[in-house]
């Protein structure tokens, strides 16, 4: 018998529901990029969490969508393979969009897709946007259509409803050793980490369809004598044009994104960052395998 406990939590949903940002908020560090577009995350991304005698394992999940492309399809598979190795299943839905048909496809593959017994909550995220007579009838409508061990209202953003959310999962997680350092924030190479911050910072300076036809790669990871560490990175968009825009007038929309990212890197490295940014036109690079590996995504399952 030990004394300690630690388990998975799968966190599924639409693209924006809030999954990253709440995991972000249980771990207390930004361990998955945030951004107001949708399909921000591309792999699973796992950050772990102490509660009491608990260690959380969160599995930050892409979001479930209608799969057009390859880089899609590996997204969505990565996301269910995710939700089924979770000991707690947490579906995010966002209170002011209710139920959409995104949300009634994750509802229709919850029931096909996860094991036997597979603990299954609700949340209901950014419940600060809607008064509460809608969100009870949202409760309702939802928990009518798929049986969920428990329901939360919660804000990711704000902290509403965390402490809860947070108390009910370690309490559900299996007995068993702590699978990581006590310090330990992620099980994500650190080059991952930087390459997602890069791609992070140019989502949100760049517009319309442009952030997801780029992808970002750590190619170079050097430790220096005085301590400092130089991150050399690639920037793989489709098109010449597409180089223009991420380069910006003068360079200047790379520029900023270099400092957005190098200062961000510097607090997580603990370290000066000396990061140096290329940009590369590669056509097809999203039906190329080492671009997939890269990412944390297995390239087989674009052909599924």
């Amino acid at each position: 018998m030990t004394d300690t406990k630690c388990g998975y939590v799968s966190l599924i949903g639409e693209p924006n529901a809030g999954k990253s940002t709440l995991m972000n908020h249980m771990v207390g560090a930004k361990v998955s990029i945030v951004t107001h577009k949708v399909q921000t995350t591309r792999a699973r991304i796992r950050g772990i969490a102490i509660e009491g005698n608990t260690q959380l394992v969160f599995v930050d999940t892409p979001g479930l969508f209608q799969t057009r492309r390859n880089l899609d399809k590996a997204m969505v598979a990565a996301a269910w393979s995710g939700a089924g190795d979770g000991d707690v299943v947490v579906l995010l839905i966002e209170a002011h969009r209710g139920i959409t048909k995104g949300t009634e496809m994750i509802l229709e593959g919850l029931g096909k897709r996860l094991r036997p017994k597979q603990k299954i909550v609700l949340a209901i995220n950014k419940i600060d946007m809607v008064k509460a007579e809608k969100l009870l009838a949202l409760t309702k409508s939802i928990n009518d259509m798929f049986e969920f061990e428990e329901t939360f209202m919660i804000s990711a953003e704000k902290g509403f409803g965390i402490k809860e959310l947070r108390t009910y999962l370690a309490a559900n997680m299996p007995e068993g050793p702590w699978l990581y350092p006590e310090d330990q924030i992620a099980d994500v190479p650190m080059r991952m980490i930087a390459a997602e911050t890069t791609r992070e910072k140019l989502m949100l300076r760049l517009h319309q369809e442009l952030p997801y036809f780029l992808t970002v790669e750590t190619t170079g990871w050097e430790k220096k004598k005085d301590g400092s560490v130089r991150i050399d990175q690639i920037v793989y968009v489709i098109r010449e044009r597409h180089k223009g825009i991420a380069l910006g007038p003068k360079g200047e929309t790379i520029k900023a994104v270099s400092i957005a990212s190098r200062t961000e890197l510097k607090n997580l490295v603990g370290a000066e960052v000396h990061l140096f940014i290329q940009i590369k036109v590669r056509p097809k690079w999203e039906n190329e395998a080492e671009r997939f590996t890269e990412m944390g995504l297995d390239f087989s399952d674009t052909k599924k």
